[in-house]
């Protein structure tokens, strides 16, 4: 039960939407672009060789930048209630999934966690534990109670006005190991 002082998971991510969506568009793509350097001068992304991101959607924060980068990328599908990590290289054709986020072509290879070095993980909040906000579908929560993704480094990738210092929390959030903002990259779980 929260507090009169705690805002309720719908509330938060009605706010924190609404912020998000405020941003003008030089702000957001300035922000989206120091978001990515930190991201490209992290050991994680240098040593990592296959990577999970996602495709911008209502004005997460712009990893475009980061996709040039020589690495073996990995964006979801969504199927059912599960994700689905499809390869997908600069230039190859897209999709329009069930939410409205652009998807590789489901003829695209699949990748394992097996392959995985990283994942790149989309948020409307995160907090100073790790734990995310997201849109209420719980398609990475489920992801990552899995034990063959537990382990993978997961990074959430928000912007600083949604780094809290703590989130409700339910039985089946799973924390995420980093947190990157534009302002840097926070280690959350050893």
């Amino acid at each position: 039960m929260l507090s009169k002082t705690q805002i309720s998971k719908p509330e938060l991510r009605r706010s924190h939407l609404q912020t998000r969506k405020n941003l003008s568009i030089e702000e957001w793509k300035e922000k989206s672009d120091r978001l990515c350097t930190h991201i490209q001068n992290s050991p994680q992304f240098t040593q990592a060789k296959t990577i999970l991101a996602y495709f911008s959607h209502r004005q997460e924060p712009d990893l475009n930048p980061l996709f040039t980068t020589p690495k073996k990328w990995g964006f979801p599908r969504c199927i059912g209630n599960q994700l689905s990590w499809h390869t997908w290289t600069p230039g190859e054709t897209l999709e329009t999934g069930k939410f409205g986020i652009l998807e590789p072509h489901p003829d695209n290879p699949k990748l394992t966690p097996s392959e995985v070095d990283l994942i790149l993980v989309p948020a409307v909040a995160c907090d100073a534990n790790g734990y995310r906000l997201g849109y209420g579908g719980g398609y990475y929560d489920r992801m990552l109670s899995l034990p063959e993704w537990a382990s993978k480094p997961a990074i959430g990738i928000i912007f600083e006005f949604a780094y809290l210092p703590q989130l409700p929390i339910d039985s089946w959030d799973r924390p995420l190991h980093s947190i990157c903002t534009e302002k840097d990259l926070r280690i959350t779980q050893k």
